[in-house]
């Protein structure tokens, strides 16, 4: 079951005419191991971080459960890029995605569907990222509308969604019946 990473409710107050929604996604490149910490400092700093997570089973002799980063090494932010010094200035923060020195927005439709995926309480996990196979649309249930692509794991229909800057995926279970070609 995935979910999101939950951050605690304490953050510099915004300008008031600073409307971060207007802002497009970027992906931050993290140090290993520092994605929550460098979405708590940059939610502190007043920006919109979004770090999804995942369910983990832990090793038997450990038991439970834990959250780990659906994509190691990254989170999402919007802000303004022509502002984006304090961002790069942040400890735990290697860079802003993008081509050469120019960062690249990430469609609002692929953190949507990410959105989708992780509400829908439906397990999803990493997976490799998959530039061929058949683009699909699931047609009914909580993932109405999600687009991916279709794999198969051990005879179950998989439909992986894709970040394409971070040339990183998710997958999701579903029933094949529930898909359609795009």
């Amino acid at each position: 079951m995935g979910t999101e990473f939950i951050l605690p409710e304490f953050s510099l107050p915004l300008q008031p005419d600073l409307c971060l929604e207007q802002f497009p996604w970027y992906g931050i490149r993290t140090r290993s191991n520092q994605e929550n910490v460098v979405a708590i400092v940059l939610k502190g700093k007043g920006y919109d971080p979004y770090l999804p997570l995942y369910r983990v089973q832990r090793r038997p002799e450990v038991g439970g459960e834990s959250e780990r980063p659906l994509f190691p090494g990254y989170i999402f932010c919007r802000f303004d890029v022509k502002k984006r010094l304090p961002i790069l200035m942040t400890g735990g923060v290697v860079s802003v995605l993008g081509f050469g020195r120019e960062p690249a927005p990430i469609p609002e439709a692929e953190i949507e569907a990410i959105k989708t995926v992780l509400r829908s309480g439906l397990p999803a996990e990493p997976c490799p990222y998959l530039r061929e196979g058949q683009r699909v649309r699931i047609k009914h249930g909580s993932l109405h509308d999600v687009e991916g692509i279709l794999v198969k794991k051990k005879s179950q229909f998989r439909v992986v969604v894709s970040v394409t800057m971070l040339q990183r995926s998710i997958s999701v279970e579903i029933d094949g019946d529930r898909l359609v070609a795009v």
